[in-house]
C-alpha cells in the first residue's frame, strides 16, 4: 500500500487529525522544479516539464505544478495540465501518474491527505471535468480513499507498466535478464549489426514515418505521430532524447525512442522490420540502451504502458528484460 516511489514495505499509516497537507502552486521556478524531480526515484514522463510544456501547447493547456507538503515538510511534487472557457465555467483538469513523492513520503495516509487537500482545491461541479490517474499502488484502501471523495472508476484495469532498475552493474543486470531474452541478445550480437546512439535526432524522420504506417496498419493504441513528433523537439532542446537505431549494411532495420526525465528514462515508440526481428535487433537495442542510460546516470528505466488484453506479446517480451511489474489505480473521473 505505497506509491510507486516508495517501493519498501510500510504500514498503512492512516492520516491523523494533527496532519496538515497544502500544495503550493507555481512556487518554483523551471530549475527548482527539475532539481527535485531529479531527486524522485521513478519519476515518470507525463509528470516531467518538458511533457507539460508540449501538452500544453498542442492542446491549448495551462500547466500547474505544486509543491505537496505535510505538516510543513515538502512531501512531493504535481503537475496538473488545465483548460478552461467562459473563466472556467467550462473546466477540465487532468493529472496524470501523479502525485510523486518525496523518499519517506507516499504512504496510503500520505496519498489520502493529498486526494483531501486536491478534491477541495478542484472539487467537483457541472462544468468541470477531473481526469486523475494516480501513481499508486493498485489496492482496496487507497481505492476506498477515492471512492470516499467522490471519485469514480472509469477503466476495467489499473494501469500496468514495467520498471528496470539500471542503477545495479551491467553484469548484474545481464544476469537478471530472462534465460531465453538473453539468449536472443547473445544471438543479435552475433549478427553484423551496428547500433548507433544519437540525442541529435539521427533517424527520428526513419523511425516516425515506420511507426506512423505500423501504427495505421495494425490499429493498435498508442501515442500519436503528432505528439512525438513535437515531444521529440522539446525532449532534444534539453539533450533528453536518445534515439537508437541498428543498421545493416548503413541502413536501419531497428530503431526506438527513449526520453529522459530526471533520474529516469521511459522508452516510448519502436519498430522493427521483418529482417530486424529475424536478427533480434529490438534485443540489441534495449540492451545498449541501457548501457548508453547509465553513462547518463539515469537510475530507473519505464519500459511504458503493458496489458494482457491487447498486447500479451509486447508485455511477454518487456517482461524480459528482468525488471518489475507495477499495478496503479487506473483511471478516475
Amino acid at each position: 500500500m505505497k506509491s510507486v516511489q516508495n517501493q519498501v514495505a510500510m504500514t498503512q499509516n492512516p492520516v491523523k487529525k494533527h496532519d496538515i497537507c497544502e500544495i503550493e502552486w507555481d512556487v518554483l521556478s523551471a530549475s527548482e522544479w527539475n532539481a527535485r524531480f531529479h531527486s524522485v526515484r521513478r519519476s515518470n514522463l507525463l509528470q516531467s516539464l518538458d511533457y507539460a510544456h508540449t501538452m500544453a501547447h498542442l492542446n491549448h493547456q495551462k500547466a500547474r505544478r505544486g509543491v505537496i507538503r505535510i505538516n510543513g515538510i515538502d512531501a512531493g511534487l504535481v503537475q496538473v495540465l488545465e483548460v478552461g472557457l467562459f473563466k472556467n465555467v467550462v473546466h477540465g483538469v487532468l493529472l496524470d501518474r501523479g502525485p510523486l513523492w518525496f523518499e519517506g513520503y507516499g504512504s496510503v495516509g500520505d496519498f489520502e491527505l493529498f486526494v483531501s487537500v486536491f478534491s477541495k482545491e478542484f472539487p467537483k461541479r457541472i462544468g468541470r471535468r477531473i481526469r486523475f490517474l494516480p501513481e499508486m499502488e493498485n489496492n482496496e484502501a487507497a481505492k476506498d480513499i477515492l471512492r470516499k471523495y467522490g471519485y469514480k472508476c472509469a477503466s476495467k484495469h489499473g494501469y500496468q507498466t514495467i520498471w528496470v532498475d539500471i542503477s545495479k552493474n551491467l553484469d548484474v543486470l545481464r544476469k537478471k535478464l530472462n534465460p531465453k531474452w538473453r539468449n536472443k541478445l547473445n544471438k543479435s550480437e552475433k549478427y553484423d549489426l551496428d547500433v548507433v546512439w544519437s540525442d541529435k535526432g539521427a533517424h527520428f524522420p526513419w523511425l516516425i514515418q515506420k511507426y506512423t504506417e505500423d501504427k495505421a496498419l495494425r490499429n493498435y493504441d498508442g501515442p500519436a505521430p503528432k505528439s512525438i513528433a513535437a515531444l521529440a523537439y522539446q525532449f532534444s532542446r534539453g539533450q533528453n532524447m536518445l534515439i537508437g537505431a541498428a543498421l545493416l549494411e548503413g541502413e536501419p532495420i531497428a530503431a526506438i525512442l527513449i526520453f529522459n526525465h530526471g533520474a529516469s528514462a521511459t522508452y516510448q515508440i519502436g519498430y522493427t522490420s521483418e529482417v530486424g526481428r529475424k536478427k533480434c535487433a529490438h534485443h540489441l537495442l534495449l540492451w545498449t540502451a541501457m548501457e548508453q542510460l547509465k553513462e547518463r546516470n539515469i537510475n530507473d528505466f519505464d519500459l511504458g504502458g503493458v496489458n494482457d488484453e491487447s498486447a500479451k506479446g509486447v508485455k511477454t517480451f518487456k517482461e524480459g528484460l528482468g525488471g518489475q511489474l507495477y499495478e496503479t489505480l487506473g483511471l478516475y473521473h
